[in-house]
């Protein structure tokens, strides 16, 4: 395994990104790198007025996902990313911007500098997309308990799903792009389905990733 390689695992809000994130780098022994999601002084605010808070919300998103793709691609250690810098613009930005809440004028300034932050970073060498329907996202949020997240409406996480669908088609011509199904898929308590997964993953990065402990058999999902 090349110094500096990462994995990006990318899907909807409550699919589990950051369950399979830490799974997956405690089995490779690789780095995590967490979305900042506690620490977002915009979040609350956002999900009560999204209109008013789409453009800063996304900003600060952009900023603090910048730094840590700037410092993931800068070391040697390889790592594991929860969520890229790229779904901010083609998942929830675009998202925000065509159901409108978020203007023409935040859009397109916030699309500039998007573009200048990014011009020059390199892509994940893989993408781990989770994918869910709507109605196991909502019970995966409502477990979870975010009091933030209870009124994200069924319509916002369809579009999203719609936007990752979109988005997953187009990066599969620039990276790899493994994408997972995890409809009655339970990465916390069936160890059979984490190994399957796991072993899907590593399959896919080459028999020189780093392992902590062996995986079972593959498991059969769709990829883009």
């Amino acid at each position: 395994m090349r110094p500096g390689k990462f994995v990006a695992v990318a899907g909807n809000i409550g699919v589990g990104k950051t369950h399979l994130t830490t799974l997956l780098a405690n089995h490779l022994g690789w780095r995590a790198y967490y979305e900042p999601v506690i620490d977002n002084p915009y979040l609350d605010d956002f999900y009560c007025d999204m209109e008013r808070w789409s453009f800063h919300l996304q900003v600060f998103f952009l900023s603090k996902r910048f730094e840590i793709h700037r410092e993931m691609v800068s070391s040697d250690e390889p790592c594991i990313q929860d969520r890229t810098i790229y779904e901010d613009r083609e998942i929830f930005a675009h998202t925000l911007h065509s159901q409108g809440f978020m203007s023409d004028r935040d859009y397109r300034n916030y699309t500039a500098l998007f573009d200048a932050m990014t011009s020059f970073l390199r892509t994940p060498d893989l993408v781990v997309y989770l994918r869910a329907g709507v109605d196991t996202l909502q019970e995966r949020i409502r477990c979870r308990g975010r009091e933030c997240e209870r009124e994200i409406s069924g319509e916002y996480l369809e579009a999203l799903n719609r936007a990752y669908e979109d988005w997953c088609a187009r990066a599969a011509r620039i990276t790899e792009v493994l994408t997972i199904d995890t409809e009655g898929l339970d990465l916390v308590q069936d160890e059979t389905a984490v190994e399957r997964v796991l072993t899907k993953v590593v399959g896919r990065l080459g028999p020189t990733a780093r392992e902590d402990q062996p995986v079972g058999v593959g498991l059969e999902v769709a990829s883009i």
